[in-house]
């Protein structure tokens, strides 16, 4: 029975390892986000990528919660491929916070700065952070990084996340149409310009505010590093008027640290190489740089992912 086990044991990581580059029948799960968000349209052109640009590979997009979720999937051998905040990446590998023990990823690159977004509902009275005291506010699906961000941002203006707001926990599109309906009168989202969801919003319900959150990065770099950075906002992306700071956050793609060191290779190099297709999907893949793509720290480079960058000089 112990040979059994065993076997299936090796199976298993087989199957998350995905097989050498190039060998027979790669699968590759790509952890994403919510549909209206970018991770999702990303790894949806992503997956294309892949599939036709690695021999005997099957590539797919899967809707999740984001960040925690992610990793969570990697760890447990349910997706290869994963995109996550990098406050959530380092958080991962270190066993912290969300994560009671430290997790068997790797970075393949960073990708793009995500950049954290608090929404105000249309007729909302709140001009910054410490305004939403006693509002309906939702801080992001649970195992999201825009949980993570979103509970840390509160704190830093001297919010207790659980006391202090009526606390919801809704995904991009379920907020979207919270907001519509006036049922929340802010949420919270972590993500790339721009976000169609939040597009949809504000050209739909004039009257919309993005808040300006620069004023509580000073303290969450206190409490939490130089991982968290200030990023403007020209609010035309969204059919606004004027320019915000806020936080901004960078992005990784993690995999399983069981993963081929050949298969990381080819997905990294197809990364790089298809920025031009992928690009035309969404604007923040221009941001594609090998040198950028490095700056994954606290979490290790695959060795595959290393190796490409080597190469590259």
């Amino acid at each position: 029975m112990k040979r059994i086990l065993t076997t299936v044991a090796a199976v298993v990581l087989a199957v998350a390892g995905c097989g050498a580059g190039g060998g027979s029948g790669n699968r590759i799960s790509i952890a994403t986000g919510g549909t209206t968000g970018v991770y999702y349209v990303y790894g949806g052109g992503l997956a294309k990528e892949l599939s036709s640009g690695i021999a005997n590979t099957q590539a797919t997009a899967s809707v999740t919660s984001a960040s925690v979720e992610n990793i969570k999937l990697l760890a447990s051998g349910k997706a290869q491929l994963g995109f996550s905040q990098a406050d959530t990446a380092a958080d991962a590998v270190n066993g912290k916070d969300t994560f009671t023990a430290k997790q068997p990823i790797k970075a393949i690159a960073r990708i793009y700065d995500n950049y954290a977004h608090l929404v105000v509902s249309p007729g909302v009275d709140a001009t910054k952070v410490a305004d939403l005291k006693g509002k309906r506010v939702s801080l992001g699906p649970a195992n999201s990084g825009t949980q993570v961000v979103a509970r840390r941002v509160l704190q830093a203006a001297g919010l207790d996340p659980d006391t202090d707001v009526t606390k919801q926990q809704l995904s991009i599109n379920e907020a979207v149409q919270a907001a519509k309906d006036g049922t929340i009168d802010a949420f919270f989202w972590v993500g790339g310009l721009p976000t169609s969801g939040i597009t949809d919003l504000a050209v739909s319900r004039p009257g919309m505010k993005l808040l300006d959150t620069g004023e509580v990065l000073a303290k969450m770099q206190s409490t939490y590093g130089e991982q968290y950075v200030a990023l403007n906002v020209d609010l035309s992306t969204y059919k606004l008027s004027g320019t915000i700071q806020t936080v901004g956050i960078a992005n990784v793609l993690l995999v399983p640290d069981s993963m081929t060191e050949q298969l990381a290779y080819d997905i990294t190099k197809t990364l790089f190489e298809k920025k031009s297709e992928l690009s035309a999907v969404h604007p923040e893949a221009e941001k594609l740089d090998p040198a950028m793509g490095q700056q994954v720290a606290p979490v290790e480079l695959h060795p595959g992912a290393a190796r490409y960058y080597r190469e590259k000089g």
